[in-house]
């Protein structure tokens, strides 16, 4: 495990680049992952990564319920960046999980059941097969009341180091870098699970 003083280092590293945050990150440790489910702003994050480590390990859990324009854009992303990516799925078919749980609303008793199945259950796997020692992610800070009291760096609930290189960065920012870098932005993405944009998925938890 890495042990940082991050209440200093958040300090620090609040007026770097994303770029520089990611640089330095970087070098922490060679066994790094950075996670995406493809959303939104997901080619930000992944271009930006890809350009400095061209092998680190991409966790994509995949929760089978994405729209069709999600997968288009996964598959676009992949190709161009050659991404090392590592899919996880959930460990029964969609039509069981339609058969079973069905695609329940925020307010029914199996959205719980649903969100362990597609996202919670193949999260959790894919953080112990990989196992790493530091998690890039793209959590931002005014998206939900929860990653509001985190920072560029957190520490998992089993010690892993999360690093946001775009945490203070708002919407307008994204979609001014996406604009000048040519970037591609998703915009019908949708996760079943969150429902809401205010709400947690639940893989921060982890």
């Amino acid at each position: 495990m890495i042990r940082l003083d991050i209440d200093a280092w958040n300090k620090k590293l609040k007026d770097r680049t994303p770029h520089e945050i990611a640089e330095w990150a970087l070098r922490l440790s060679d066994n790094k992952i950075v996670t995406t489910s493809f959303g939104v702003y997901s080619s930000v994050l992944l271009s930006t990564m890809s350009q400095l480590d061209k092998d680190i390990r991409v966790v994509w859990c995949d929760t089978l319920y994405n729209q069709p324009s999600t997968y288009e854009h996964a598959s676009n992303l992949i190709e161009t960046y050659n991404l090392n990516i590592n899919k996880y799925q959930p460990l029964i078919s969609k039509e069981t999980i339609d058969k079973t749980i069905g695609l329940p609303s925020v307010e029914n008793d199996n959205h719980d059941k649903f969100s362990e199945v597609v996202k919670l259950e193949p999260f959790r796997r894919a953080l112990k097969e990989q196992d790493p020692e530091v998690w890039f992610t793209n959590i931002r800070v005014r998206q939900t009341e929860y990653r509001d009291k985190k920072d560029i760096l957190s520490y998992s609930k089993d010690g892993i180091l999360k690093v946001s290189p775009f945490y203070y960065w708002s919407d307008k920012d994204l979609d001014a870098y996406l604009e000048a870098n040519q970037l591609p932005k998703n915009s019908d993405y949708f996760d079943p699970v969150k429902a809401l944009l205010s709400r947690e998925c639940g893989i921060h938890f982890q």
